[in-house]
């Protein structure tokens, strides 16, 4: 089949490409009722952001999704934005931003192709099965063509998969590595056999911060489904509300996408609430996948020694452990969790810029970026909380 029988076309909303066909290219695994290998790009989450007001006119986020065609028939999409500012992204490039604009050039508007506000891996080139590799190159060709056109500064493809970013490369992309920390499940029957292959220190300090949160004086239970109930999501919005103000100035989900999410999510959630007195005091939400718990909001309105550990990290682990799920991904940063048995991973992503002169010196970046992040990664897991055997097992 030749490329030049490929139709490109942007999309101003994924309603414009709707549920069926935009899912047969997201997640084609969960065709037969199965879950999807993460519920980030499915039709629904993606949804739930734009209806919600999450994205769109106002947030810096205006979604340009590219369709792929061939006769007429949709072979691939990529969740494509418009963006205003590098809020919300995970993956910093404020300073490529600051350099180009001291130069006298223009950084934004961008195009970056990604979840937004979500840190989690996940395929962002999104084929029907059959079209694997001709509707990658559409998607990426499509993108840098529409950036060139458009004369936009650079085109970036965040938390993307290592195979994504490999064939990225070879199309001419510039690679980026970075890091960070997730839990691996080593097929452990429970909490106490995850503990078991911690050194003693670190097992001893973990079973200390358990016993100091739950000393809080309340409960703390894990619903998900339709256990999920609407008066959950009025208290976890407060949580949600506070640690938004904090980390980003305003929150970046609306009120309303919670509300969808009960409706239309709840199902791919698993929401984890601390009850003191009658009245929920703090909360984690996680996302779940087909092999994977992804961890993404906490927030609380009363401060409880090592709460946040145990709703974030132990319940997390306790979850994966309970549904044999792989991995526990934690959100962006934090070397923290490298006591509480989330090693450093590596995360890619993909950026394309269209002045040749800024771009050599983003590669430039880029290369010693990536020796410093080799390097880190193999300092920290070196030093983790697990028994040597255990880290080479898992290396």
């Amino acid at each position: 089949m030749s490329e030049q029988s490929i139709e490109i076309r942007l999309m101003g909303g994924i309603d414009e490409i709707g549920q069926s066909e935009w899912d047969a290219c997201a997640c084609p695994e969960a065709g037969n009722g199965s879950p999807p290998n993460d519920p980030f790009t499915t039709y629904r989450f993606m949804s739930a952001l734009e209806k919600s007001g999450s994205v769109g006119p106002g947030t810096g986020w205006q979604q340009q999704h590219l369709a792929a065609f061939v006769e007429g028939q949709l072979i691939a999409v990529a969740p494509l934005y418009a963006k205003m500012h590098s809020q919300g992204e995970y993956i910093f490039d404020h300073n490529w931003a600051h350099a180009l604009e001291r130069a006298g050039g223009r950084y934004y508007p961008k195009l970056q192709i990604a979840v937004p506000h979500t840190p989690a891996t996940g395929r962002r080139f999104l084929t029907r099965p059959g079209f694997e590799d001709i509707g990658k190159r559409a998607l990426i060709q499509g993108a840098v063509q529409v950036a060139d056109n458009n004369q936009l500064s650079s085109v970036h493809i965040t938390f993307c998969t290592e195979d994504e970013a490999v064939f990225g490369e070879e199309m001419g992309l510039m690679v980026r590595k970075s890091q960070q920390f997730h839990w691996r499940n080593a097929g452990y029957a429970d909490f106490d056999g995850f503990l078991g292959s911690l050194n003693s220190r670190k097992r001893k300090n973990i079973r200390k911060e358990r016993a100091q949160a739950q000393a809080f004086g309340g409960e703390i239970h894990t619903f998900t489904g339709d256990q999920i109930l609407p008066e959950h999501w009025d208290a976890f919005w407060q949580f949600y509300q506070d640690t938004g103000a904090r980390k980003w100035g305003t929150p970046y989900l609306t009120r309303e996408f919670f509300d969808i999410a009960q409706d239309t999510l709840r199902d791919d959630m698993a929401l984890v609430l601390a009850e003191r007195d009658g009245r929920w005091i703090a909360g984690a939400l996680n996302f779940i996948g087909s092999d994977a718990l992804y961890g993404r909001y906490w927030g609380c309105i009363e401060h409880h020694p090592c709460l946040h550990f145990e709703l974030c990290y132990y319940r997390a682990i306790d979850f994966a452990i309970e549904r044999g799920l792989h991995t526990v991904e934690a959100g962006a940063q934090g070397e923290h969790k490298l006591a509480r048995g989330y090693l450093p991973s590596v995360v890619w992503s993909l950026h394309w810029m269209r002045d040749e002169g800024f771009g050599n010196a983003v590669a430039d970046y880029l290369e010693a970026e990536r020796d410093a992040v080799e390097q880190e990664i193999e300092i920290l897991t070196e030093y983790g909380p697990f028994k040597r055997a255990v880290v080479e097992e898992q290396e």
